[in-house]
């Protein structure tokens, strides 16, 4: 009587991850380890990109036909206009400290004012006067995390921040699409998360028919940083929902 063969391992599920405004491949670095037995994860780079309906074709070109995605912030953007242009390709979403609506007009001035330091020769400024509006208050002195975003940024640069703002202003609202999203959506958001607050996330919440909204308690608005072990868990329920 020949032995059993063992089952074979189950399928990873692909996995696109999307960073925000000024972050890359190491805003996700805990989830791609903690992850790794469930999904197969591919981080976007949106280098060269000036608009967020670029971002998404570049989401969709990398991607199989079938995939869950994951975006943060300006990758919240992209993952929204993915959802919108291929829905029946998106099998599970998560939108993370993000929101759908266009900005404020003071949240466009305050990015004006950014890009016109950048563009004064003044990149590296950029960044410490986001931070306090990145991370928690008592994360501000955790060198370690302040550090670490300002390497991020400096990966991105000067020019890959104005194109990155330029796709941010230029978004389009994505509030009239969000009762067309089927699949099963987690949206979550730090607590104390000043750029993106929770009413942007309830919004979400309330938009998308079959959702689930997470608040992140003591976080600002990078809990894959900021609470990397929460958003792994909350990350690891969606996948296997």
């Amino acid at each position: 009587m020949s032995a059993q063969k063992p089952a074979p391992p189950p399928a990873r599920m692909p996995l696109a991850l999307l960073p925000g405004l000024l972050l890359d491949r190491r805003l996700w670095r805990h989830q791609e380890a903690a992850l790794a037995d469930l999904a197969e994860t591919w981080v976007a780079d949106f280098d060269g990109l000036d608009s967020v309906e670029a971002m998404a074709e570049r989401v969709l070109a990398a991607m199989p036909e079938r995939f869950a995605l994951c975006g943060l912030s300006m990758g919240g953007y992209v993952a929204l206009s993915v959802a919108r242009l291929a829905p029946g390709r998106v099998e599970r979403l998560c939108l993370m400290d993000t929101r759908a609506a266009p900005d404020s007009p003071e949240v466009t001035a305050r990015r004006r004012g950014l890009l016109e330091l950048a563009q004064k020769g003044q990149f590296k400024g950029v960044t410490p006067k986001l931070l306090p509006l990145l991370v928690h208050p008592d994360r501000l002195e955790d060198a370690a995390l302040t550090g670490d975003l300002m390497a991020q940024a400096e990966r991105i640069g000067r020019d890959g921040f104005t194109r990155q703002q330029t796709a941010i202003m230029n978004r389009p609202d994505a509030r009239p699409w969000l009762a067309g999203i089927r699949c099963p959506t987690l949206v979550m958001v730090g607590r104390q998360d000043a750029l993106t607050p929770l009413e942007n996330a309830t919004e979400l919440a309330a938009g998308i028919p079959d959702s689930r909204l997470v608040v992140v308690e003591d976080c600002g608005h990078l809990p894959p940083l900021e609470r990397p072990e929460e958003t792994s868990r909350q990350l690891r329920q969606w996948l296997l929902r």
